[in-house]
């Protein structure tokens, strides 16, 4: 459904401006989402002057941008009720190859870092993922909340963007052995890959 259309039906089914088409449980969710999307832009602040790799500081820059623009779209959707200027972007990372690398290495047992010297790139995609699911998950349900029509497209679209995004600090993280990926064995990946059927037609005959 389009912006505009969906900015028509709400000014054609109320009274009301659009601006003020909101209902209680959409603006605390809301507030809740763009309040957690600052916290995530204001975190890649602070994790930028000390990232090492220039890949990583290249992809956790343009992020920053993406949610940028994402954050000044959905802040204008909610003080008017209508079509931002920006719709949400496209989110196209730049890695070439999307496979993943499965299987566990042995590494040295993990402990928190107990000084600023010791966070390192790995600790950093760990916090730019956990910012991304946060956000992921908070714009969902500010999403299934929005009574507004034009707000809830603008939480809807973000929402595979933002996954996109942590699909590819997933992928840096797997290339670089910061994420290990498991997996069972044989036969029991194919029962688990063999446990649902599908369902047999129950469309009646034309």
């Amino acid at each position: 459904m389009q912006f505009q259309q969906q900015g028509q039906n709400l000014q054609g089914s109320s009274q009301m401006p659009a601006q003020m088409s909101h209902g209680g449980h959409e603006l605390f969710d809301a507030h809740e989402a763009i309040g957690g999307l600052v916290g995530g832009m204001e975190q890649y602040l602070l994790y930028e002057q000390h990232i090492q790799d220039p890949e990583l500081k290249t992809m956790l820059t343009k992020q920053k941008t993406y949610l940028t623009q994402v954050y000044n779209s959905t802040v204008e959707a909610l003080k008017t009720g209508l079509e931002p200027t920006v719709k949400p972007q496209t989110y196209n990372f730049s890695q070439t190859s999307n496979n993943t690398i499965y299987g566990m290495q042995p590494s040295q047992p993990k402990t928190p870092a107990q000084s600023v010297n010791e966070i390192n790139d790995e600790c950093i995609t760990g916090f730019m993922m956990g910012c991304l699911k946060s956000n992921a998950s908070a714009f969902t349900m500010a999403a299934l909340e929005a009574t507004n029509p034009v707000l809830r497209r603008v939480f809807a679209d973000s929402i595979p963007n933002i996954i996109e995004m942590a699909y590819e600090v997933f992928l840096y993280q797997n290339r670089n052995q910061y994420y290990q990926v498991p997996q069972l064995k044989q036969e029991d990946m194919q029962n688990y890959l063999n446990s649902y059927a599908p369902v047999q037609s129950t469309m009646p005959p034309h």
